[in-house]
This record gives structure tokens, sequence and C-alpha cells, in this order.
């Protein structure tokens, strides 16, 4: 019961902060719009170029269905035809739930379709969120010379570069050397941690050493990262089949910054659905670049909901196709702490067939 209570609480907490967030996100903006500007712009738009970039924004799907298959291969082999479904399932977690709950939650599910650890499944997660994060901050550094930018934001840009780029030369350097990683994680084991969670810890340990397999070769890093390029290139062509429904245009490389910015903004928390952190960025962006702010607010509403809307959908089919509850993340971790060795053994003998 107390464990439960404190659960039910941390939920709750998680879930306050991140409406905190949206409502001084949103304060941020809505103050300097006027809202029926905002409706009239929004009812004289040519929504038929939203069907074109949901279309470009599927392919990007793929893409990351592909990724993330090469990620997982070393681990075991699992067709993108399969993961597909799972990445839509994550989204639907992700703008359904707060805190990025979706990327747990495909785990779960990979967990329970190819019995691959969670634990080493969320290690390939992280590898790509830190990918995604390298090419975010490479489109505003991209934009950076055309971008009318406070110094003290270009000072973050160079900060979350360095440290972006300070985590995957940490996380190649672990994948490289797995065997001096392993002796030193033991002898800190060895002094640190009491006997009771020593086994579950070594178990965690090496699950999360085979996720990070597949920044052992220099190949698969730059795969990795072209792969990553080429999925946000595609989520910024949408952006820019979207900004032909409303009556302005900027350059392609404005709708890179904005794209980068406005992601780079998704990773705090907030209310489910990215609400005032994805709008906000997108709005100020815009109206730097002159674009008038009820038209760069239109647009920006209008392009969250078209990002958001179909892939929650279909995300959602998926959850309920496979007859999935929220309840089943828990139930899942519960399972993996009976029985320790199971998504290890599993990986090891995909890795022997393999």
């Amino acid at each position: 019961m107390k464990r439960y209570t404190r659960l039910l609480f941390t939920k709750w907490a998680q879930g306050a902060i991140g409406i905190a967030i949206s409502a001084v996100f949103i304060y941020i903006t809505l103050p300097n719009l006027h809202l029926p500007e905002v409706a009239q712009a929004m009812r004289s738009a040519n929504y038929w170029w939203i069907l074109p970039g949901v279309a470009v924004y599927f392919v990007g799907l793929w893409v990351r269905s592909w990724r993330w298959h090469y990620t997982l291969r070393r681990i075991k082999p699992v067709p993108s035809l399969r993961l597909f479904p799972l990445v839509c399932i994550g989204y639907f977690g992700n703008n359904v739930f707060p805190f990025r709950a979706g990327e747990v939650l495909r785990s779960v599910v990979l967990k329970k379709t190819e019995d691959i650890a969670i634990s080493s499944s969320l290690a390939t997660v992280f590898i790509e969120r830190v990918f995604d994060g390298l090419v975010m901050l490479l489109f505003v550094f991209i934009a950076l010379p055309f971008a009318p930018m406070p110094a003290e934001y270009r000072r973050l840009v160079v900060l979350l570069t360095l440290l972006m780029v300070g985590a995957t030369a940490v996380f190649m350097w672990m994948a490289m050397r797995p065997q001096r990683i392993t002796a030193f994680y033991a002898w800190c084991a060895n002094r640190l941690l009491p006997v009771a969670l020593r086994r579950r810890a070594d178990d965690l340990f090496h699950r999360f050493m085979d996720g990070l397999g597949s920044l052992s070769d220099r190949a698969d890093v730059l795969m990795i990262f072209a792969t990553s390029v080429l999925i946000w290139l595609l989520e910024t062509v949408k952006y820019w089949f979207v900004m032909h429904a409303f009556p302005f245009e900027v350059s392609f490389i404005v709708l890179m910054l904005m794209n980068g910015l406005v992601n780079l903004a998704t990773t705090l928390p907030s209310a489910p659905g990215y609400i005032g952190t994805f709008d906000t960025p997108g709005i100020e962006t815009l109206a730097a670049f002159g674009v008038n702010r009820e038209l760069a607010a239109s647009y920006t509403f209008t392009l969250h909901a078209a990002l958001w809307l179909p892939v929650t959908l279909v995300g959602a089919y998926y959850f309920w196709r496979r007859q999935l509850r929220w309840g089943d993340i828990d139930k899942a971790r519960r399972q993996i702490d009976a029985q320790p060795d199971s998504g290890r053994a599993a990986a090891a003998k995909a890795g022997e067939s393999g």
C-alpha cells in the first residue's frame, strides 16, 4: 500500500510539474496574441497542404523504425515492419502521458513481443535521443549566421552542444571498451553496493551495456547519425508543406531553426502533448523573422495538431489492437524483477543465432 501511494504521489507530482511548465510557456506568448485574428487566419488556411506533410512525416516514422532496428540488431534482429507499430505506440504514449512515458511504453511492448530486456532497449532509445539532440543542435548551428538570436541563447546552444557531444563520446568509449568499463563497475559495486542490491544492479548494468553495442563501431555511429539527420530533415519538410497552407514564407533554413528550437524545448517536462513547450518557441522564432505574430501562432497551432493527431491515432490503434493497458508497464517490470536473468539470456541466445 505504501509503495502504491508513493507511486501515485510521484505520478501526480510529475504531472503537476509538467502542467506548471506548460503554463509558464503559454503565459509568455498568449497575452501578446490577438486571438480573433489567430482564429481568422486558421479559418482561411488551405488545409490540403497538410496531407503531403503527414505523408512525409510517416516516411520519417518508418526511417525511425529502421534506425531502431539498426541499434537493436546486436541484441536481437527485429525487422522494421514489426518495430513500426511500437514506434507509433511510443509516440502515442509521449503525446498522451507526461514525461515522455512513451519511451518506456514501447520498450515494455518490445519486451512482451520480442523478449528483449527493457533496460537494454531503453539504452538504445537513449542513444536515439542523444543523436536526435545532436541533430537539433546542428540545425540550430547551421541557422545561427542567419538568425537574430540573443547572445544568451547562443551561449546556451553552445553549452548544450558540448554536453551532447560529450555524452556521445562517453557512450562510444563505453561501447568500445566494455571490458574496462565492466572492471571499473565491478570495482565500484564491490565497495559501494549492498549485497541485496548487487544482483539487480549487475543485471541492469549488463543489459545497458548490451544496448550500447550499436556504438561500438564507428561505421554504426555514422549510420545512426546520418539516419537521424534524414529523420529530422523529413520532419522539417512537413513544416515546409504546412507553411504553404498560410500566406507567409520563410526559408527552409529558418524552418530548420524552428524545428531545432521547438524540439529542444519539448525535452522539458510539460503537459501531455507538449502544450506550450512546442508552441511558444515556434511562434517566437517565426516572429523574429518578421512573420506576423497572429499568423505565426495560427501556423504553429496547426502544425502542432498535424504532428500530434495522426501519429497519436495510429499509435492508439496499435495500442488497442495489442490489448495493452497502462498498468502493463508496472507488470512487466515486476516480471523482470522476479526473473532478472531472462532478458539477458534471450539476448545472448539471439546473438548466438545471429
